[in-house]
């Protein structure tokens, strides 16, 4: 039985995967309540189809949108759309460019703290610090509050909402945030500053301005999303790299871009593991029939790893040629926050390996997150050789 919240399949889902793909690709779990896609044409067929794989009910398995504050990703055509239209002003290629300098600014603080210090925890001092200040300056937030939003992030994606206990723990997180963000949009109407909470409040879809609750779901999404996507991001390539010698040596050398990196931790250690859609409607995939109604997981990492998609799937390599991947999602829901996740992932991998190549990582073997949801490390300590 598969079962995404299983600690073995959190240590090592990709045997399970495997196994999905080559023996229940439409696999149904009838005593958890969910089915689950798990190659790479049936997920993207999925992803392009919002119609009949709805978002408007939740986008994690046993999650009922109703709990939750209304959110871009959980809009489906038209209101996404147009949600969408009005807030990717904020992420547009020129947008994202204009932040490099800062955002290298913070990396190189971080990673000097870091590598003076002898070395350290690299996921608390980095990993996690870098991308919570950037959404945190982005959104106007106090950056020194950054401890609160990682442990209601981590509270959030580490809750298992398949039981009771994990469903109040979700649930507990997210109320937390909610009043945060609220009463930051509320201080930004009297007195409004440059940074996007002030934006939106100013915004407005088809001559209609955003409502109280779209505008804390969105910041809320970004919050947390823009946080756990990337710190995961980072996390998986330092992991990647060390793991692959050669690969970190091209990298330092600069005879590996990174970009090329960034790109193939995405498809071979994919932060986000596979998002949900609800089916509005019978529909068939491959020899199966999935009924109206049903929960519908999206296995990204499954299809990142999909032998019909991708030559020796299982061997990190930069270098290989990627055209397309899974791991930021596709389609109308394609993350909005992308770019920045790579921006990010590029300016923190060279500050880290600029100032100091020489380094080792000391977990072994590496204590992966407890989360059906991300992946990514939970401590990676180094020191400096």
């Amino acid at each position: 039985m598969y079962d995404p919240y299983d600690p073995q399949v959190q240590a090592d889902p990709y045997p399970s995967y495997e196994r999905l793909r080559r023996e229940a690709p439409v696999y149904q779990n009838e005593s958890l309540g969910f089915w689950a896609l798990s190659r790479f044409g049936d997920v993207l067929g999925a992803l392009h189809d919002p119609v009949t794989f709805s978002s408007a009910s939740g986008i994690t398995i046993g999650t009922s949108a109703d709990v939750l504050l209304p959110m871009m990703s959980m809009r489906d055509p038209p209101r996404h759309d147009r949600l969408r239209a009005l807030v990717s002003r904020a992420f547009t290629p020129r947008s994202i460019a204009a932040l490099e300098p800062r955002v290298v600014e913070i990396a190189e603080g971080f990673a000097d703290d870091i590598w003076n210090d002898g070395g350290g925890d690299l996921v608390k001092g980095f990993t996690e610090a870098l991308p919570t200040q950037v959404i945190a300056e982005m959104l106007g937030v106090d950056p020194g509050d950054r401890a609160f939003f990682k442990e209601r992030s981590n509270q959030l994606v580490r809750a298992n909402p398949l039981d009771r206990s994990g469903r109040q723990q979700g649930l507990e997180a997210a109320t937390a945030l909610y009043s945060y963000l609220g009463g930051v949009i509320e201080e930004r109407r009297s007195a409004p500053r440059d940074d996007l909470i002030s934006s939106l409040l100013g915004a407005t879809v088809d001559g209609e301005r955003l409502t109280d609750d779209e505008l804390v779901g969105f910041c809320f999404l970004l919050l947390v999303a823009g946080n756990e996507t990337t710190t995961n991001l980072l996390g998986n390539a330092l992991v990647a790299l060390d793991a692959h010698p050669w690969s970190r040596h091209a990298v330092e050398k600069r005879e590996l871009g990174l970009p090329a990196v960034v790109e193939e931790v995405v498809r071979f250690e994919s932060p986000v593991q596979g998002l949900a859609r609800t089916t509005t409607s019978d529909v068939v995939v491959g020899d199966s029939s999935i009924p109206a109604g049903s929960s519908v997981l999206l296995l990204f990492a499954s299809a990142n790893r999909d032998e019909a998609e991708f030559p020796d799937p299982d061997r990190f390599d930069p270098s290989r040629r990627l055209d397309r991947h899974l791991g930021f999602g596709h389609g109308i829901h394609h993350c909005l926050g992308a770019a920045l996740a790579r921006l990010e992932a590029r300016a923190g991998l060279a500050c880290l390996l600029d100032r100091r190549p020489r380094y080792e990582l000391c977990d072994s073997p590496v204590d992966w997150l407890d989360s059906g949801l991300v992946r990514g490390p939970r401590t990676l300590v180094a020191t400096v050789t």
